[in-house]
């Protein structure tokens, strides 16, 4: 498959399950954004706070050559955070990510960042006058300059002749979006970002305790609908011009995830939740992710919710009172503890966090009653149902991972397993309704009874046949059974017009799950087990 085809891949093409609101869509793009990166922003965090410690503990100096190189490892991603955001964001909007970190690196180029040093205020294109920042570490400009580009790149798509596409399209829109985020993008987004942190910062200057509190308290929550994406840039945006209370308070939420997650492995006498408590009480301590206990635990057991409330809420409330704020980019965990100031104040308000946490769910219990549903199945906060979803053809497995397009392969669109066809026809793979059929024919969403909504993509930009080859046999809102036939596809017609069929089965809403878990057979039969989801 060419770069050329692989660029022209459109997220227009996706479902778009409930017709989701433009608010919704807004969050999507955030957390898909960040979610690729935010794992070096958190090692580079890690870094900055190790080179502090050995500084202080007067270890290394901050004028050694293994100090400036290393502080130069951990300052990177930061100082060049919106090329990072213009490729993952470009990339979430199915635009050209290689296009997007270039706008984003335009801002930052030697030639610019000279002038803002010198403190010269503006200079002009062509006689219009541009106001000079440092762009470097900033966050909202460069959403802004995306979703643009996003817009930009889809009509180019429509209007610019295919063949010239692969080097005109670029030349458009970097002419044309580079000039505008300096004029425009940058000054509106950098406004944005000091206002809203400047209104986190001034309500924690007049009640620390209340916003602590309330931070604390509701961050749990936010992290597990995804909204804890909007308040990070926040973060990043008061590091870029000193310390930030934003994460200092709300960290008491994940020390308080993790007291609930000891307590319930040392309580249940349940192997899979022993288990699974496990698996989640390490990585939560130690690197801040604590997904597993979030979902497995917290969302299933009620009585947990409100011992997260309490206990986070105390602990943000003492780092909020406290001043308690953090000096470099950090997931709170136990080995990011050098980067909060002053520590002796955050790890009373962390340790009171996790001890609540920890008592409340051993004395008191997690009170083990799920949701019930018809079958004894089980539903989470979501709605979704543990299921197996099956082959919707025969083939080759092939990891979801590995495939040519960035959208796919990076799970920005969700988890899921990719086939190598044997046959041209696709059956359904739940009970369940279409959500949509795409009028080119090649591809599907389904919503299967149990909640998990399901895309099939047959091929690798073979919306480009418009149709040719493709024969649905179903519509939208059509109520289908598993091995209900949906789609033929001509298979040697479609690879002697120069596109892969390989065919994509994506859980878009694998946010959703605890797990999704692909077959580790090698080929798999129509119906035969591919996907298992976990709640």
């Amino acid at each position: 498959m060419s770069t050329q085809k692989q660029d022209q891949t459109n997220t227009a093409d996706l479902p778009n399950e409930k017709k989701e609101n433009k608010l919704s869509k807004v969050l999507g793009v955030i957390s898909g954004s960040f979610a690729p990166i935010i794992g070096v922003l958190a090692g580079a965090g890690l870094l900055k706070a190790m080179l502090s410690v050995l500084n202080t503990l007067g270890w290394m100096s901050d004028e050694s050559g293994a100090y400036v190189i290393l502080s130069a490892a951990g300052d990177a991603v930061f100082h060049f955070l919106p090329l990072f955001l213009g490729i993952s964001i470009a990339l979430k909007l199915g635009a050209n990510g290689y296009v997007g970190g270039v706008i984003g690196a335009a801002i930052l180029m030697p030639e610019i960042m000279h002038l803002v040093d010198e403190d010269v205020k503006s200079i002009d294109f062509l006689g219009i006058p541009v106001l000079l920042a440092d762009y470097s570490s900033t966050v909202f400009p460069i959403f802004i300059a995306m979703f643009v580009y996003a817009g930009l790149d889809r009509l180019l798509k429509k209007v610019i002749y295919k063949d010239i596409q692969m080097f005109i399209n670029p030349l458009i829109s970097i002419a044309i979006l580079v000039p505008l985020t300096m004029l425009v993008f940058g000054p509106i987004g950098t406004l944005l970002g000091e206002g809203l942190g400047s209104v986190i910062t001034f309500l924690s200057d007049r009640s620390g305790l209340l916003a602590g509190a309330v931070l604390g308290a509701s961050w749990t929550f936010l992290t597990i609908m995804g909204l804890h994406w909007t308040i990070i840039p926040l973060a990043i945006v008061n590091l870029a011009t000193g310390p930030d209370p934003i994460i200092a308070m709300a960290a008491a939420a994940p020390f308080a995830q993790v007291g609930i997650g000891i307590a319930v492995f040392l309580k249940t006498r349940d192997k899979d939740l022993k288990a699974l408590a496990a698996s989640g009480i390490l990585p939560g301590a130690l690197a801040g992710t604590t997904e597993a206990i979030n979902y497995g635990i917290i969302l299933r057991y009620r009585k947990t919710m409100v011992y997260v409330i309490i206990a986070a809420g105390i602990g943000g409330a003492i780092n909020g009172s406290l001043g308690v704020v953090m000096n470099d980019f950090v997931l709170p965990s136990v080995l990011a503890i050098p980067a909060f100031t002053p520590i002796w104040e955050y790890l009373i308000g962390i340790g009171v966090a996790f001890a609540i946490g920890f008592l409340l769910t051993y004395l008191l219990g997690y009170e083990g009653k799920n949701v019930k549903v018809n079958d004894n199945f089980t539903q989470n906060i979501f709605g979704v149902r543990p299921e197996t979803i099956t082959s919707p053809l025969p083939g080759k497995v092939v990891p979801i991972t590995s495939i040519h397009d960035p959208l796919f392969a990076t799970e920005t669109v969700g988890k899921g397993i990719a086939i190598e066809p044997e046959a041209g026809k696709i059956y359904s793979p739940v009970d369940g309704m279409i959500t949509t059929q795409f009028p080119t024919g090649h591809a599907v969403g389904i919503k299967s009874e149990n909640g998990a909504e399901v895309l099939i993509y047959i091929g690798l930009d073979t919306v480009q046949l418009k149709g040719k080859y493709f024969t649905p046999h179903v519509k939208q809102g059509d109520h289908v059974k598993q091995g209900d036939l949906l789609i033929e596809f001509e298979m040697d017609q479609i690879k002697a017009e120069g596109f892969e069929t390989t065919t994509l089965v994506v859980i878009t809403n694998s946010n959703q799950y605890l797990d999704v878990d692909a077959t580790t057979s090698e080929t798999v039969e129509q119906n035969g087990q591919l996907l298992k989801l976990t709640v």
